[in-house]
């Protein structure tokens, strides 16, 4: 889950037009050096689509110009102001969303109906949105009509990365395979233009006689603007609403309160408070049925939505190569089938030593499904209700089995997140939860970031984990903190770099988890020591850092220190690109007076 701050892929290589250094990068190639040639990753203010000129020269092998390299690289780094950050957060579109369909008329009668997929729920099993409305569509003499928006800027924007998106794309392929064996048709909608979304969901409304849509709520800005926009339109039409559902938690964000009133926000009390509410309210574990099929006959009467043609991936969201394309296929194999066989594996084998085993990467203790939660392939009701029945009924805590408390954490964590971005929405903005750390001065080093990115910084415990995110579009826990915590604080490079980077490569990639992980903190994790305690061994190390796989002892954690420089040279590894006790010591000054100026700005203000 990548607990950062509360102390919680495949490898390719190209050559820079213009340096010829080596990156590794499954989205797009990038020289460090010559910066940025992506969009930018997160909802940011005014909502305009970045110019992605130096993309498309780079698809071309053509030179970008310095002048786009440079604006491409401040889109990376693009945000609102704090004012409008605040006013954000005072006026939170969650409520906007809320309070729209609250408003709506919703007793027209039912003629056909429409549930609409979103990138978090790719799936029909417990999933409540498509339940509802199914049952809905029984009411009437309508059918049920299934759609998923397709929106390749939203790629770009969100920095999604190729892993990603062809999981995205399987799963569709899946699901439109089942829906038909129901006579549910799925059609696939394409807006070229994120502007074009709202429009051209409701041309495909209204063409289709919907008198209500269905839908499933995503947390972020941008996502509950659009959900907003299509509420709005739909008021204008006759006959027509929009439901939506908190289908992503098992406790829907900002509805469970502390003592006082207010909302959680803290971890720790939240996890009790979750526990306690789960143990008294058993049926918010309770799982929905698969939609109900249509009538035979709407094979027939809707034979145009039948079989719509899944999209192309853009060229720079596609794998390098097939062999790329099937070990991360391999890795995670997709489908709600594939995602509960490896929860029901994960819980009859790992998880019993899971609360002993956690935090060292190079026993592979973790149940790898965060591809499936991110994506909606399996729901966290079936996750925590399997793990309830594993652990033969009993609470969460000290009554039942350790390992399954403590996996069951790592979810809540995911809930409390996504409670967080609701909240805090300016957390979906390019913005640190806490806005002080806005004005902390980071370091232009792009050799720096160059080594962090390609796993070359002469850290092993830091080189591993990126290179296992490089090779496998995934990287353990602990790993994450720790090659987090290094580039922001030893390396002191913007942690949004970093944050981009993550979304470019996981194929678990969540924008509650991820915003939340990189968020800036005064603490610092010493990655040899971490590597000591987690990595023992050394397993993890040799495994992703072949360089070292035969250096014995304990010098396989600091090679640079611990060997002579005749051993050391023999290796091919390079040398840390920093000292630790000094970059660490220049990082908590720099983070001390961006407080400093932080609170000077307040007062100014």
């Amino acid at each position: 889950m990548f607990h950062l701050r509360v102390a919680q892929s495949s490898l390719r290589s190209q050559s820079c037009l213009s340096c010829r250094s080596i990156a590794y990068k499954p989205s797009v190639f990038r020289c460090n050096f010559h910066q940025t040639i992506t969009m930018p990753k997160r909802q940011r203010e005014p909502d305009t689509a970045p110019d992605d000129a130096p993309l498309a020269k780079t698809q071309r092998n053509e030179k970008p110009d310095e002048s786009e390299v440079v604006k491409h690289q401040e889109n990376v780094l693009r945000h609102p102001s704090i004012q409008r950050a605040k006013e954000i957060d005072a006026h939170p579109p969650m409520t906007e969303l809320d309070e729209l369909v609250k408003r709506q008329k919703a007793d027209q009668p039912v003629r056909n109906v429409l549930h609409w997929f979103r990138s978090k729920d790719l799936r029909i099993e417990d999933n409540k949105g498509l339940h509802a409305a199914s049952q809905k569509a029984k009411e009437g003499k309508g059918v049920l009509i299934t759609a998923y928006l397709w929106s390749p800027r939203d790629l770009e924007w969100h920095g999604t990365s190729p892993a990603r998106s062809d999981f995205i794309l399987e799963n569709l392929r899946i699901m439109q395979k089942q829906l038909k064996g129901k006579n549910i048709p799925m059609v696939i909608l394409t807006a070229p233009d994120r502007r074009d979304k709202s429009v051209v969901f409701m041309d495909f409304v209204k063409k289709n006689d919907i008198s209500h849509i269905y839908g499933n709520l995503e947390y972020e800005v941008d996502e509950l603007r659009r959900d907003i926009d299509v509420v709005k339109l739909a008021q204008k039409e006759q006959g027509l609403s929009f439901h939506v559902f908190h289908d992503q938690a098992i406790v829907a964000p900002g509805t469970m309160t502390n003592k006082g009133g207010g909302l959680h926000k803290v971890f720790t009390p939240y996890h009790g408070a979750w526990l306690d509410l789960i143990g008294k309210k058993p049926e918010l574990l309770d799982v929905v049925d698969a939609p109900a099929p249509n009538d035979e006959t709407a094979m027939n009467n809707y034979k145009h939505l039948f079989d719509s043609p899944l999209p192309e991936l853009p060229p720079n969201k596609q794998f390098a190569s097939t062999e790329e394309r099937d070990r991360i296929r391999g890795l995670f194999p997709p489908g709600h089938q594939a995602g509960i066989d490896r929860l029901n594996k994960f819980l009859t084998t790992k998880v019993f030593n899971y609360a002993r085993d956690r935090s060292f990467p190079g026993k592979d203790p973790s149940s790898r499904l965060s591809a499936y939660f991110s994506a909606g392939v399996i729901s966290p009701r079936e996750a925590v209700a399997a793990a309830k029945k594993a652990n033969k009924g009993k609470a969460f805590g000290a009554a039942g089995d350790a390992g399954i408390a403590s996996w069951v954490r790592e979810i809540v964590f995911r809930e409390y997140y996504r409670q967080i971005t609701v909240i805090v929405p300016h957390n979906a903005m390019n913005l640190p939860h806490n806005l002080k750390f806005h004005f902390v001065k980071f370091e232009e080093d792009y050799e720096a970031e160059r080594k962090w990115y390609e796993g070359k910084t002469g850290v092993p415990f830091v080189d591993a984990g990126m290179r296992q995110l490089n090779t496998e579009a995934y990287m353990h826990n602990r790993a994450r903190m720790n090659v987090s915590s290094y580039l922001r604080m030893n390396l002191l490079i913007d942690y949004r770099k970093g944050e981009r980077y993550f979304a470019e490569h996981l194929i678990d990639w969540d924008m509650s988890n991820n915003t939340e992980g990189w968020e800036p903190s005064f603490t610092v994790f010493n990655p040899v020591v971490q590597a000591e305690k987690c990595d023992h061994d050394g397993d993890y190390i040799r495994q992703w850092v072949p360089e070292l796989r035969n250096v014995k002892g304990k010098a396989i954690f600091a090679p640079w220190e611990r060997l002579s420089k005749a051993e050391f040279d023999k290796l091919g590894y390079p040398r840390p690109h920093v000292d630790f006790r000094e970059s660490k010591e220049r990082a908590l000054a720099r983070y001390k007076q961006g407080m400093a100026d932080a609170n000077a700005h307040v007062d100014d203000d």
